[in-house]
């Protein structure tokens, strides 16, 4: 078989090219090309020296590449009658969404896209979630959440995309500096399960002074139910019973979210 080789890459470069990714993702950056996805890619080896990828890369950062080239980047050599550069394309086209999939795609989902065999789907998926732990990093680093914004804005990369709804708590200690949070339940596509013990025994357990409670919707509309209001109301006054102080429950919805307390509803 009759391949197209690019240079190893290390850790460091998997990290890049994820963050590049994950940026691409939050602001959705749909790679332009794919309404080109009929013409005939040509072979890295083939384009000037100063068009190649890698070579690009090096002189005009990660920054500069398209989406493609990332990925092609990533992929590192094609397979018989498709260069990397044609991998990547298939990769960005294989749902609508375009790049935007790659943040909830499976490895085993990448690996049944023609070219892209385990290997190389592990790749892709670890260099999404190095961007996505490095993305959350970047805002937990501030310790500190001066508005329900600034916590939504620490989830919703983390959220908005699953298919499932997931409720987590995020702890905080007496001078407001953020402890740690937790997933406590994941549910059906319309509804998790809370319970109260799981949701306050992590916060318990470190001593935490207050909990911020956050979960999503998959359908993207933060607006909340009946049984999220009753929810909350029943954690709150748990939370009372406990001596935890429950200061806000957030609802994230693509790209959205609610705000309990700034809602007027506990």
């Amino acid at each position: 078989m009759k391949t197209v080789e690019l240079p190893l890459i290390d850790g460091s470069t998997v990290a890049s090219y994820g963050i590049i990714l994950l940026d691409r993702l939050l602001w959705d950056d749909l790679d332009k090309g794919l309404n080109e996805r009929t013409r005939i890619m040509p072979r890295i080896k083939e384009l000037p020296q100063s068009e190649r990828p890698r070579e690009r890369l090096i002189s005009h950062g990660a920054g500069a590449l398209s989406n493609q080239e990332l990925l092609a980047l990533l992929i590192g050599s094609g397979v018989k009658g498709e260069s990397a550069m044609a991998l990547a394309l298939n990769v960005l086209g294989h749902t609508d969404e375009g790049i935007a999939w790659l943040r909830i795609a499976s490895s085993e989902e990448l690996s049944r896209i023609t070219g892209i065999g385990a290997a190389i789907a592990c790749r892709i998926s670890a260099a999404v979630e190095l961007g996505k732990r490095m993305s959350e990093n970047r805002v937990a680093e501030r310790i500190r959440f001066d508005s329900p914004d600034d916590i939504a804005l620490f989830f919703m990369e983390d959220l908005r995309y699953e298919k499932n709804e997931r409720f987590k708590v995020l702890m905080f200690n007496v001078r407001g500096e953020m402890m740690g949070r937790e997933l406590i339940s994941v549910g059906s596509i319309s509804s998790s399960i809370v319970d109260a013990r799981e949701v306050f025994r992590p916060a318990v357990r470190r001593g935490a002074a207050s909990v911020v409670l956050v979960h999503n919707h998959p359908s993207g509309d933060p607006s909340p139910s009946p049984q999220d209001i009753d929810v909350t109301v029943r954690l709150v006054d748990a939370g009372e019973v406990l001596g935890v102080k429950v200061l806000d429950h957030l609802i994230i919805g693509n790209g959205c979210f609610t705000s309990f307390r700034r809602k007027g509803l506990m």
